[in-house]
């Protein structure tokens, strides 16, 4: 074996070196020693801080807990007689409406007793023969025909009586409380607007009849309109059954559909019937919907009867919480003395009452179910609600087998997604009834009880290789109703009669022209071929935005937008401009809006020029403010369905209507806005910002004050808007509260404080439902 190398051996160390490693060694053990020492230091000044925060925060809930029972009595007495005062009001409006649709006779029966109803049902059904001089009220009727008016019936489309009891009985199928009442309501809806129905078939049926008698000069058929504010007829017959007559339009209403050689060739009647009401998909509703009751409007729940000295005791029971230990029994062996030497039988009832009340409040907490008045002996709940009642009323409500979800198939329409807008255009095709001759000045008309008969109109089968592939569908162009505004594009859907609801197949070749002014082009002279061209022109040009489209059969169709097209919300604000004066401006998706409300009137006001002069502009109460503006195609308000369609930060029901609740006890002096920070704050709390402004200017950046709402308490934020992250810490000069308005009122001056206990309790329901039915902590 050839001999092992020898390793070469490290060098040895100087001296100098060694010191110079022994030096080094030296100064990194003091440099750790120093940095542990400073970290400990930095620890000690962490926990002293946190100590010091604790003992604030503990001298702070401390202080909080002693005041609860106070702040939430006093809470509990603003919202009890705010809501009692607006129920009285409520109660008095209703008997005084009732009270004078009694004077005055009117022929319209009460909707909600049956036995009326039934009565006026049975009584249009059963007289036939004098139906239309009975619906259709004295009124002046246009009929056109061509370019001429006559005046060929002494009926009106005027549905007084009958519009207004069906719209009475959808406000109460909408409002209805109790489930039994439900049939009830939905099989009048069905029989009363079966009879709209037939009542317009039977004027069809009348003036179809006397067609020969009204010949357009030009085309050598009848062409007739009759029309109100609700309906529109548009009746068109084929007399001569000219192949070559090809468009039919009707410019007065703007429809127009182009015919096929079959039907130009057919002896048929056309019918366009426009109504403004949609009772259509309140059957696609009452069909594959199950109706819900309504759900409370208040989470808060009182007593029907508030005690005597209901707020005695509060007051009371607030300057108990003050007295001492020595003093409270004094009082309590004061009040049980007066108790067993009563002998009244009347207050002895109403200890029984009081006894009973609070057994029955022990054991709903016994058994986890949680009372809405404020518990004022016990700081440990701000007040109890029905936990059950706000999951219902402020969250999605859970789907059940009755809803849309069971029917299969992308094209059926889900009516909770879109809403149709405009009401109901019945595109109807119907064998020409027998015309009547004159023989020797006698006019001989043949009599017939079958009514006007369907024609089934089955379209030919395109032809691949014909360039005209299409040419067996109906062309049909339809001007947008002025009564509503849409938001984006709409889209069309046909009716189904046979499984009752909406659908979008079958539809083609939809398009959709917004109308512009533009100058008007001069006139140039065309020839005698170029007329159809022309008239396509003019009809192009026309004002008034208009959809075209292309549909296989004869069905009712109408157009829809999405339901929830405006939201989320950008952003919203609510200032007050004067004593039981504000506007509340809401940012949506897509339009601005912003509503004036002055006591319990709002008016609706827009930076856009939308038109509906009976919409903006106008004063009118809250729901009816709602109802118009849903009605025109402008949503901002949120139902049980609006959390399946859009996106939004999961919130606390309960706790973002008790800040609703209080939030409008102060609306006659704060101004309120949305804030960024509301989506970072977690789902158990809401950021709000608020400040003490009043007037038509915004208020100064530096005025406003970040709060945190949460379950156990309020507080005012240290961090501002533009802070960097959310922090939750508290303001150094602020202090913790069990209700909210006591939270602003640390920040707020004596003299509005005073007007907040001014505020008139119409004013103060009207901003609160506003809040409701909006919900701007949770789709902003």
């Amino acid at each position: 074996m050839p001999p092992k190398k020898k390793g070469k051996k490290a060098p040895k160390l100087t001296k100098a070196q060694k010191a110079k490693l022994k030096l080094e060694e030296e100064e990194r053990r003091l440099r750790e020693e120093e940095e542990a020492r400073i970290q400990a230091e930095r620890e000690e000044l962490e926990r002293l801080e946190r100590q010091r925060r604790q003992e604030i925060l503990d001298r702070l809930e401390e202080k909080d807990s002693k005041r609860r029972g106070g702040e939430l009595g006093e809470l509990h007495s603003l919202l009890a007689k705010n809501y009692f005062a607006v129920k009285k009001h409520k109660n008095d409006v209703a008997q005084m409406t009732k009270w004078d649709k009694y004077m005055k006779c009117s022929d319209i029966p009460d909707p909600t007793v049956q036995q009326e109803v039934n009565t006026f049902i049975s009584l249009w059904n059963d007289n036939p023969e004098c139906s239309v001089q009975t619906v259709f009220k004295q009124c002046n009727v246009a009929l056109q025909v061509g370019s001429v008016s006559h005046d060929h019936c002494n009926h009106s489309l005027n549905f007084c009586c009958l519009r207004q009891l069906i719209e009475e009985l959808e406000t109460l199928l909408g409002e209805v409380t109790d489930e039994a009442n439900i049939p009830k309501f939905q099989e009048a809806l069905m029989l009363l607007q079966n009879i709209v129905y037939k009542k317009i078939l039977n004027i069809s049926m009348e003036t179809l009849k006397g067609a020969s008698n009204h010949i357009d000069t030009e085309t050598g058929n009848m062409q007739a309109v009759i029309k109100n504010d609700n309906t529109t007829l548009c009746l068109w017959a084929n007399l001569m059954r000219n192949p070559r007559f090809k468009r039919l339009t009707f410019k007065s209403v703007g429809f127009g559909c182009e015919l096929t050689k079959q039907l130009a060739a057919s002896n048929v009647a056309l019918r366009v019937l426009y109504t403004s009401y949609d009772h259509l998909s309140i059957v696609c509703k009452l069909t594959h919907l199950k109706p819900t009751t309504a759900p409370p409007c208040l989470l808060t729940v009182f007593n029907d009867v508030p005690h005597e000295g209901t707020y005695e005791r509060n007051k009371k029971a607030k300057e108990t919480l003050e007295l001492t230990p020595e003093e409270m029994q004094q009082e309590a062996e004061d009040a049980q003395q007066e108790q067993n030497t009563a002998k009244e039988p009347e207050l002895e009832k109403a200890v029984d009452d009081d006894f009973m009340s609070e057994r029955m409040s022990e054991e709903s907490m016994n058994t986890g179910t949680r009372s809405s008045i404020p518990n004022t002996e016990d700081g440990d709940s701000q007040y109890d609600p029905h936990t059950d009642d706000i999951t219902d009323a402020m969250s999605p409500l859970p789907m059940d087998d009755h809803t849309t979800d069971h029917i299969e198939g992308a094209e059926v329409v889900d009516l909770r997604m879109y809403t149709p807008l405009g009401g109901v255009f019945y595109f109807e095709l119907f064998h020409l009834p027998s015309q009547s001759f004159h023989v020797r000045g006698w006019e001989i008309q043949k009599l017939s009880d079958a009514g006007l008969r369907t024609f089934k109109y089955i379209p030919e089968k395109p032809n691949p290789e014909d360039e005209e592939t299409s040419s067996s569908l109906l062309s049909l162009y339809v001007k947008l109703p002025e009564s509503v505004v849409f938001l984006e594009t709409p889209r069309a859907a046909r009716w189904d009669a046979e499984a009752k609801y909406w659908r979008m197949d079958g539809i083609i070749d939809f398009s959709y022209r917004e109308y512009v002014e533009e100058e008007v082009a001069p006139k140039v002279e065309r020839d005698e071929d170029d007329d159809d061209e022309e008239e396509e022109e003019e009809e192009e040009n026309s004002k008034g935005a208009k959809v075209s489209f292309k549909i296989e059969q004869f069905a009712p169709f109408v157009l829809m937008q999405r339901t929830y097209a405006n939201f989320p919300f950008r952003s919203w604000e609510f200032r007050p401009l004067g004593k039981d004066s504000a506007i509340y401006t809401i940012h949506g998706a897509i339009l601005d809006l912003s509503i004036t409300i002055q006591g319990n009137q709002c008016m609706l006001q827009s930076d856009r020029e939308l038109g509906l002069p009976n919409l903006f502009d106008k004063w009118m109460s809250a729901p009816d403010l709602q109802h118009a503006m849903l009605k025109a195609g402008i949503n901002i308000f949120v139902n049980e369905h609006t959390g399946k369609f859009i996106r939004f930060g999961h919130k606390d029901p309960f706790m973002e209507h008790v800040a609703y609740e209080q939030l409008a006890l102060f609306a006659s002096v704060c101004s309120f806005s949305w804030s960024k920070w509301n989506a970072q704050c977690g789902p158990e709390h809401f950021v709000i910002k608020i400040c003490e402004h009043q007037g038509p200017d915004p208020p100064p950046e530096d005025l406003w004050n970040l709060y945190l709402v949460g379950a156990q308490r309020f507080q005012k934020l240290e961090m501002t808007e533009t802070s960097d992250v959310f922090c939750a810490d508290h303001h150094p000069d602020s202090e913790f509260h069990s209700t909210f308005i006591h939270m602003m009122q640390d920040n707020m001056s004596p003299e509005g404080i005073t007007q907040t206990r001014e505020a008139h309790f119409l004013f103060v329901d009207t901003v609160q439902s506003l809040f409701c039915v909006t919900r701007p902590l949770m789709f902003c």
